[in-house]
């Protein structure tokens, strides 16, 4: 069945509040994801990807930070917020495990929950990394998008 990008933007986006949910309250994935069935209008969802992204970020959140943070420049792990916190694992986990995803979409739909729920300027910061990450772990994906549009 093909899901419809709007569906899939509307997973990501409630993946990640609930990936930052997670981090901050502690509580378990079973109930914040219950809370966010009842709490919000999933018909227009692709819940299977919501909860996908979800439980995956969560099984792999160590391996998922590792990646990122070789490319965190002058900043310390620590100082990262929050909210750039779960977009940018949960940007991550699509990366490595999503690659029916192709990445720009991943790094622009990470960067969109960026300016929307982060800091000022989080959104470059983002973009910055993911970029990185994405040339890591997608090497071919990348070099054979850049070299069409050379």
């Amino acid at each position: 069945m093909k899901v419809s990008a709007a569906a899939r933007g509307k997973a990501r986006h409630y993946a990640m509040q609930a990936i930052y949910q997670w981090e901050m309250t502690g509580n378990s994935l079973h109930s914040i994801e219950s809370e966010f069935h009842a709490d919000n209008n999933m018909a227009k969802v692709d819940v299977d990807y919501f909860s996908g992204n979800l439980h995956g970020v969560a099984a792999k959140k160590t391996q998922l930070d590792s990646l990122f943070k070789a490319f965190l420049s002058n900043m310390a792990f620590e100082e990262i917020d929050p909210v750039s916190l779960a977009v940018l694992r949960q940007a991550c986990f699509e990366l490595t495990e999503r690659i029916d995803v192709p990445y720009k979409v991943v790094i622009n739909e990470a960067v969109n929950l960026a300016k929307k729920f982060g800091a000022a300027d989080s959104h470059k910061f983002i973009n910055g990394v993911l970029d990185k990450v994405a040339l890591q772990e997608r090497e071919v994906e990348v070099s054979a998008m850049r070299a069409k549009n050379k």
